[in-house]
């Protein structure tokens, strides 16, 4: 699936009571670097963690790359009092067949718990079901990481499958959970 234009314009200006989304930037770097670089939050998000200012650069522009060819949505996740990136939020594996993709969502350490992701995933929700007009979204999470997966069930996501050491990290393995959510339209 390619991502129109204003459907990417769309992502990046969601806003909710306490956060808003933007564009994902380079020039953001720094901000982005202070929760990639942190072992506790890339621990079960999926990506590696980011060791140098470099390697976060490298990143983001590999995802500035895959938005650009339509593949993918990111957006930096801002807290509005402060105007301060507290995390990324995407959508992405896009199955044009089956009218569904995959999201994902990750904060910095400091605002875990506080309602922001759980805000991040309505805003990202409603965008790909009702203006994306997927049939379907899923997530996938570690079984350890019980505050995704509270995240996701509050958004009235439903835990549809387990699948048996499918992560391992740092020499250990970890289950992984598929929550899905139809639309209701």
């Amino acid at each position: 699936m390619n991502i129109c234009l204003s459907h990417t314009l769309e992502f990046h200006s969601l806003e909710g009571e306490k956060i808003y989304f933007k564009a994902l930037k380079l020039d953001d770097a720094h901000e982005i670097h202070d929760y990639a670089s942190d072992k506790e939050v890339s621990r079960f998000i999926g990506w590696k963690l980011m060791n140098t200012l470099r390697e976060t650069c490298e990143y983001i522009e590999l995802m500035l790359e895959r938005e650009s060819a339509g593949t993918h949505l990111y957006s930096s996740i801002v807290h509005k009092l402060t105007n301060e990136i507290i995390g990324t939020a995407m959508v992405f594996n896009f199955d044009q067949v089956a009218n569904k993709a995959e999201i994902g969502y990750v904060l910095h350490k400091d605002h875990w718990g506080k309602g922001y992701g759980t805000e991040a995933v309505e805003l990202i929700s409603d965008f790909a079901l009702k203006s994306l007009n997927l049939h379907k979204i899923h997530a996938i999470v570690s079984a350890a990481n019980i505050g995704s997966a509270r995240i996701l069930e509050k958004n009235s996501f439903v835990c549809e499958g387990r699948l048996k050491d499918n992560y391992f990290i740092e020499d250990k393995y970890y289950d992984a959970l598929l929550f899905g959510k139809i639309t209701d339209l």
